[in-house]
């Protein structure tokens, strides 16, 4: 296969890119900075401006699948009013870009994977939720509600869109899980709030593994949620991984302080969201880790 990346260079696009190569498929990297495109390895990058709503004439030529998963980061600075609008927009002006050039190529590919996220559900409690439940009413679901609606243009050249939702990554390379990992090697870890909320995770190998056979599955469209099989709360997956790295999980993060820290960002962390990964389990996709202690097992003692 040729398939085109963008955010060919965070935690999952470069973890997708090197498994499809490791595998033989060709990867053409979709990046914005124009020395690096111009840099790359013949028909390996292109160019691309979402803020334009530019593709580069001709990226999209011959290729199979496209991946979008490129987005200002929503953890990574404190939620001022600028960055919320930066989150959103580089969301659905993104997705709209890909979605069009999608459409105009004069070979379209045959999927356009556009990532969302479970942000989608908003807070549901104690409810389990799958891909036929309603958004939610805050910041983030709205922005997905958006995301989504954005690669319309995509859906309505007859492409298949797939609209990943993902939880949180299981990887000591970056995300939630990324900046917990150092302080449980602290002996600082512990659950954040009451930790009674439910945190949908996803191991990085299954995410790929996802990603991959979504390519292929031909009865996949629309919202898939990329969550491993039994959601577990804060506090269950902060005790697992304590006892992953031998260190105690004893300390608390109240949310007060969270919101206090953070800002309106807290209330993602504090939210619970117990979502299951329906739509993968019908198409018959099999998970590697569906336990947080595989998950946690695959960062500390990868194969190989």
């Amino acid at each position: 296969m040729r398939v085109a990346i963008t955010g060919s260079t965070g935690l999952i696009g470069s973890a997708l890119t090197r498994s499809l190569l490791a595998d033989g498929h060709q990867v053409v990297r979709l990046v914005r900075d124009r020395s690096a495109a111009a840099s790359g390895d013949a028909g390996a990058s292109a160019h691309w401006d979402p803020v334009a709503g530019r593709v580069e004439p001709g990226a999209l030529d011959g290729v199979d699948a496209v991946v979008h998963l490129a987005g200002a980061g929503v953890g990574d600075q404190r939620w001022t009013a600028a960055h919320k609008q930066e989150i959103h927009d580089s969301r659905v002006r993104g997705t709209d870009t890909i979605a069009r050039a999608c459409a105009a190529s004069a070979a379209p590919p045959r999927v356009l994977v556009s990532a969302s996220a479970t942000g989608y559900y908003g807070d549901t409690g104690e409810r389990t939720v799958d891909e036929s439940e309603s958004p939610g009413h805050d910041f983030l679901s709205r922005v997905c509600v958006d995301w989504e609606a954005a690669a319309d243009p995509a859906r309505q050249a007859g492409i298949r869109v797939v609209h990943p939702r993902t939880g949180l990554v299981v990887s000591a390379e970056g995300g939630a899980f990324g900046r917990l990992f150092p302080l449980f090697r602290l002996g600082l870890g512990g659950r954040l709030g009451s930790g009674d909320q439910y945190w949908p995770f996803i191991s990085l190998t299954d995410h790929i593994a996802a990603l991959r056979f979504a390519l292929d599955a031909e009865e996949l469209s629309g919202p898939v949620n990329f969550t491993a099989p039994e959601p577990l709360t804060n506090r269950e997956v902060t005790r697992a991984l304590g006892r992953a790295l031998h260190r105690p999980a004893f300390a608390a993060v109240p949310a007060f302080a969270l919101r206090a820290a953070l800002g309106e960002f807290a209330a993602s962390i504090t939210c619970s969201a117990r979502v299951v990964p329906a739509a993968l389990h019908k198409a018959g996709f099999a998970f590697t880790h569906p336990t947080i202690d595989g998950a946690l097992d695959s960062v500390l003692r990868p194969a190989g």
